[in-house]
């Protein structure tokens, strides 16, 4: 009977310590952390820090909820705004748009100052925290067959704008949102004179230019220009040209993990964990690692868990 007793004791005290919540040793603070919905846009960039997100707030013990290539521009940004995310990856240059009654048009320009700019209107209108951006310059871009430009003398865009203006063939890869945002398609023909009618576009629903590029790069339907992001890593693998934007048209855009403020509260240890990562990021890193994932075809995660780890930040 006292074996008996002995062993119900000891049961109960067991039963009772797993019913404590655990604590950090020498704190008050709980070991479990919340959970965090992390969301992307579609294309390989996003996919590409959208896991590199989710990766390093797995490895701080956060409980991760994935949702990374969410949807376009405008569907990952309602999803944060109505809290269905809590943080994903943003492009400083966007703000310029997201704010339309913004009019200091060359402040976007500017690396520094756009960043700024967008980081105090977001918190203002939205709750929505930009936290440390990447040294580089995702913008809009448009490509062109290599064949094209060395045949036709294409090296900017106003080349392209002569070009097009002459009756030149023409057709254009893009997404839907290049085509109908105003930060992007229409900025570029206000901007330098020409238009495209619809015979000369070929729309993707979806905004991965590893689409675009491929299409225009085996002239897929007469294709032989394609939308481009400036970290694009498969450009030179495909044969295709950038126009260089000679009027500037386009503001900076540096990826930054934009964050929900209440969720930041609550675990500002958030923006220490990702700020060492984003900073690594530059033009040529963001380069190599997209053509992996557009080039040769790794997985997105695997792409962003090998540089992790690279890097030792896993």
């Amino acid at each position: 009977m006292k074996l008996f007793a002995k062993n119900v004791l000891f049961l109960s005290l067991a039963l009772l310590l797993l019913s404590i919540p655990i604590f950090a040793a020498g704190t008050t603070e709980r070991v479990d952390k919340p959970e965090i919905t992390v969301g992307s846009k579609i294309d390989t960039e996003g996919a590409l820090l959208g896991n590199m997100i989710v990766l390093m707030l797995e490895n701080d013990g956060f409980r991760v909820i994935d949702k990374t290539q969410t949807g376009s521009t405008p569907i990952v940004r309602s999803a944060i705004i109505a809290g269905e995310i809590d943080i994903y990856p943003e492009y400083t240059g966007n703000a310029y748009y997201f704010f339309s009654g913004e009019s200091e048009a060359e402040l976007w320009k500017d690396f520094h100052a756009g960043y700024k700019k967008a980081a105090e209107l977001d918190l203002k209108a939205n709750n929505i925290v930009w936290l440390t951006p990447a040294p580089a310059n995702n913008t809009w871009a448009i490509s062109v067959r290599g064949d094209l430009a060395e045949r036709e003398s294409l090296k900017t865009l106003d080349d392209l704008a002569v070009y097009v203006n002459n009756g030149g063939h023409f057709k254009l890869a893009a997404s839907e949102e290049f085509v109908s945002s105003e930060a992007a398609l229409p900025s570029f023909e206000k901007g330098y004179g020409f238009s495209l009618d619809e015979s000369q576009l070929l729309v993707f629903a979806g905004g991965n230019t590893t689409l675009t590029e491929q299409a225009a790069a085996s002239g897929q339907e007469g294709v032989n220009a394609a939308m481009a992001y400036g970290t694009d890593g498969q450009l030179a693998a495909l044969g295709l040209k950038v126009l260089t934007d000679t009027k500037n048209i386009q503001p900076v855009y540096a990826p930054s993990p934009i964050i929900r403020s209440e969720v930041l509260e609550q675990s500002p240890e958030i923006a220490t964990i990702l700020e060492p990562v984003f900073q690594s990021l530059d033009l040529e890193t963001l380069q190599l690692l997209n053509s992996r994932i557009a080039v040769e075809g790794q997985p997105a995660r695997m792409v962003a868990e090998n540089y992790l780890k690279e890097k030792a930040f896993l």
